[in-house]
């Protein structure tokens, strides 16, 4: 099951650079409320059945109430490197495994990186996850990707959105650790699910060896995905 919080009220190709476009196509969100649950929650066609000869994992895929968790584009924001220290190769090793789960995504699926995190859907911090959930759950320790659903204001205009904070520990070794982003990262793009096969980025038992790119299935999945309608980035 997703886990869907509500949000509090605040006043391809690989991902492109921030830069001063970015404030164009990321505008900054001058505020959020909490949306209104509908009252008939949204049953898109998932997949009631699998691809055929397996090729994805459709079938394993949840909806939110409001639909699809998916948006054409997304906004990135990826904690920045601190300041120089004897610690300094760990952050930037960090970083490297970030980029390359994110380089790995942005070849199906478009995703601009900003400055700002107020521009941002998808928030990349540096930092171990609890070891329980909300709901007290014992949850794996390296990685989590968190949705919130949110009506978003940005230049005068209402948006449903996601917003996803993904949470990366930084005390791995490169392959295990750019194996998590790639993995948490297709949770915050909207795999939300996992598929059953131990090869796939999205598996919900890795195998023995770190998968560091993204198979067919994981490919044909997003790709499903992103041809179903979804009322995200859309007027509430």
């Amino acid at each position: 099951m997703i886990g869907i919080l509500l949000a509090v009220p605040f006043a391809g190709a690989a991902p492109s650079a921030a830069g001063p476009e970015s404030q164009q196509i990321c505008p900054v969100a001058s505020a959020s409320r909490p949306p209104v649950r509908p009252s008939s929650p949204a049953k898109p066609a998932a997949a009631s059945a699998p691809a055929p000869s397996g090729l994805d994992y459709r079938h394993l895929l949840e909806a939110t109430p409001w639909g699809w968790p998916r948006l054409d584009r997304w906004c990135v924001w990826v904690e920045p490197l601190g300041e120089s220290s004897p610690g300094s190769r760990f952050e930037e090793r960090w970083q490297q495994a970030v980029t390359g789960a994110l380089t790995s995504w942005g070849s199906e699926l478009s995703l601009v990186m900003v400055s700002n995190p107020d521009q941002a859907h998808i928030l990349i911090q540096r930092r171990r996850p609890p070891l329980l959930d909300a709901q007290g759950r014992r949850r794996a320790s390296h990685g989590r990707a968190m949705l919130e659903v949110v009506e978003v204001q940005r230049q005068a205009a209402w948006r449903l959105e996601p917003r996803v904070v993904v949470l990366l520990s930084p005390d791995q070794r490169l392959e295990a650790l750019q194996a998590t982003a790639l993995h948490e990262l297709g949770h915050a793009i909207g795999l939300w699910g996992h598929s059953d096969q131990p090869a796939d980025a999205m598996a919900a038992v890795p195998g023995a060896r770190p998968v560091l790119s993204l198979t067919a299935r994981d490919r044909a999945t997003v790709r499903w995905l992103y041809q179903q309608p979804s009322r995200f980035g859309q007027p509430p």
